[in-house]
């Protein structure tokens, strides 16, 4: 545990958050700062900073797999969801501590022209 780190205080119920789901190898919560009508992080217990220091394919792929299985808990599958995972400062990462966005429960807009 980074003490630093905001997730990492989330994760050790040093700062209180409601879990929408956690496993032995994420958490997940609603984003505080929500961008949708569901706005769930999906966060590893480990504490990685970036994308560029994630090493293990199996754990980005069962975040990938925890978001599934959210999106359905949370009614959202049939309709859609978007899943954003951001990069250091120039890519939008605030909270440095790896951590994928799902959104849902609205037609999301184009990111990109």
């Amino acid at each position: 545990m980074r003490e630093d780190c905001l997730f990492c205080k989330i994760i050790h119920n040093k700062i209180p958050a409601k879990l929408v789901y956690e496993d032995d190898q994420v958490v997940a919560f609603n984003d505080i700062s929500p961008q949708a009508p569901v706005h769930v992080l999906i966060v590893p217990r480990e504490h990685i900073e970036t994308i560029n220091d994630l090493g293990d394919a199996n754990l980005a792929g069962h975040m990938v797999l925890t978001a599934k299985k959210i999106g359905s808990m949370l009614g959202i599958s049939q309709s859609g969801y978007r899943l954003i995972m951001n990069c250091n400062e120039d890519g939008g990462q605030t909270v440095f501590h790896i951590h994928l966005h799902l959104l849902g429960g609205k037609r999301l807009g184009e990111l990109l022209k």
